[in-house]
């Protein structure tokens, strides 16, 4: 895959290419998206418009701290989507990762979680929130436990997970409304790189045989059932 490579840690250890080999990400210095090592993190810029900023992945501080301490935890809709009831906690298959925000709060309330993300990108901002949320004193322990990633295209590894999980997550990308000013920033960056799933139809019918119990798929309200089959 293509894009705008830069280093900004001064480091001038190689670690770039390192990145690079790793997720088969080749230099294009032309290309408006740039995934960027900067002293702190791995981070996606849309350079054409700096000021929607970066996006990069971080379980530790943040967003998801505050969720973590201060959110729903087993009342978070995902929570009680996937069935966290009790002392029932699903072993969950997130076949759409994305930035990995759904899976850590499913993590977070003590489910085991398969990320499984195609996007080598993605892929390699997800592996970098993962390596800071693991070293962490607080999180770390748990976190490593519970949560785990693995860089392949839901469409055919859905066939090859063992052992299946008793859930399995659907979050597709849906195109936004064209005119809808509510677009998140972020989203705008991440769309750019990712854009829809246009083949998303087809994860259903394996999501299906592979989970246990349950398959959860989270639709925006104007979008068309996945595969056209009506979920309650």
């Amino acid at each position: 895959m293509k894009i705008c490579l830069i280093d900004e840690t001064g480091a001038g250890d190689g670690a770039l290419s390192v990145l690079a080999d790793r997720w088969g990400l080749e230099q294009d210095e032309d290309n408006p998206m740039a995934l960027v090592m900067t002293p702190a993190h791995l981070e996606l810029r849309k350079r054409d418009e700096p000021k929607l900023g970066g996006i990069f992945v971080d379980f530790v501080g943040g967003t998801m701290a505050h969720r973590r301490r201060f959110g729903g935890g087993r009342g978070e809709a995902v929570a009680k989507a996937v069935g966290i009831k009790g002392d029932y906690l699903p072993d969950v298959v997130d076949a759409t990762a994305g930035l990995g925000r759904d899976a850590f709060v499913l993590a977070s309330v003590g489910c085991r979680v398969r990320m499984l993300e195609r996007n080598p990108v993605v892929a390699a901002l997800l592996d970098d929130g993962l390596a800071r949320g693991y070293a962490d004193a607080e999180i770390g322990p748990w976190l490593q436990e519970r949560l785990r990633l693995i860089h392949a295209s839901s469409l055919t590894a859905l066939t090859d997970i063992t052992p299946r999980p008793q859930v399995v997550y659907l979050d597709p990308m849906f195109p936004h409304k064209q005119k809808s000013a509510l677009v998140k920033k972020e989203m705008r960056v991440f769309q750019s790189l990712v854009g829809p799933d246009l083949d998303a139809d087809g994860l259903l019918a394996p999501a299906r045989q592979l989970a246990t119990k349950r398959v959860v798929v989270k639709r925006p309200d104007y979008a068309p059932p996945l595969a056209d089959v009506a979920t309650p």
